[in-house]
């Protein structure tokens, strides 16, 4: 059976500030699993509580059973937004330090830093500080200060941020791998796209509360019937305003996406495209994550 990251009745108040109420949700090893949410949604609260550097008022953290401890945590990986490495520090001698508050052997956390710098493709800057790499390089070697160890679960707060093409397909990668291993892998981010093409499931919370959870497939399929319709020279989709039962979800560049409401005929939505002009695309659709993101904060 896979491990199970369970959080049940999480509160914690900043002030008159609500940052998490009553939050309950759960998350299996094996996968890779977005964690979503507005600003200030709770999100990093969240992260900080599962690593106890936030007091809760209520509520507990359990992984694989057992209430989270400081045993427990030792088996966790933790990739903070803001930087958590030492700038003046050496990358493989700050990586092997870690290691080592992590219990292990300094032959074994050489190896370890060795051997994730090469996974991530910075070997060669090993013996460099921190202060010197570029955001993207920095981004790397704290993605391999929380692996360094072999962590049992993986919580990431926006890995991605700031990252080119190249840098998300690298780390999209080693998290994708790191699931497949039977590790449990959390991740948060604004950047909806990277999130859709990389994770099986995702959690959304708002305002410090569960609002949906599930497999993005699922998500992706459930709800109303949606098209994509493009009419040539029609930018704004102007044709399809004022269409009953029709909700226009999208405008880009004249492919519109459409809400079908219940007993609308797509038939009478595609006459009504092409009336207005030649038409250059007709699709059912599934739902965008950004759509289901923005249909949960409703």
């Amino acid at each position: 059976m896979a491990r199970l990251l369970e959080l049940e009745g999480l509160r914690r108040h900043y002030g008159s500030i609500t940052a998490l109420d009553d939050l309950s949700f759960s998350v299996a090893a094996g996968q890779v699993v977005g964690f979503l949410g507005p600003n200030g949604a709770g999100k990093t609260t969240t992260m900080r509580a599962i690593f106890g550097l936030t007091d809760l008022e209520a509520g507990t953290v359990k992984w694989d059973g057992a209430v989270v401890g400081q045993a427990e945590r030792r088996r966790f990986g933790y990739m903070p937004e803001e930087r958590g490495l030492y700038p003046g520090m050496h990358v493989g001698e700050q990586l092997e330090y870690l290691g080592r508050l992590h219990a292990m052997s300094a032959t074994s956390a050489r190896g370890a830093a060795e051997t994730w710098l090469e996974r991530l493709g910075i070997a060669e800057r090993i013996g460099d500080k921190v202060e010197t790499l570029s955001h993207g390089n920095q981004q790397r070697v704290q993605l391999a200060a929380a692996l360094v160890h072999g962590p049992e679960l993986i919580i990431l707060d926006e890995p991605l941020a700031g990252l080119d093409p190249t840098g998300i397909d690298d780390i999209g990668d080693v998290l994708t791998e790191q699931a497949r291993a039977g590790r449990c892998v959390i991740f948060s981010s604004h950047q909806l796209d990277q999130v859709e093409d990389l994770c099986e499931s995702v959690t959304i919370i708002d305002h410090g509360r569960l609002v949906v959870s599930g497999r993005v497939d699922e998500l992706a399929t459930s709800g109303p019937r949606r098209l994509v319709v493009r009419v040539e020279g029609d930018r704004d989709a102007t044709w399809a305003k004022g269409l009953d039962g029709v909700t226009i979800s999208e405008v880009n560049g004249g492919e519109a996406r459409l809400v079908l409401g219940d007993g609308v005929d797509s038939d009478s939505v595609l006459a009504a495209a092409t009336a207005k002009g030649r038409l250059t695309e007709f699709v059912l659709q599934r739902r965008r994550l950004s759509e289901v993101f923005r249909e949960a904060l409703v």
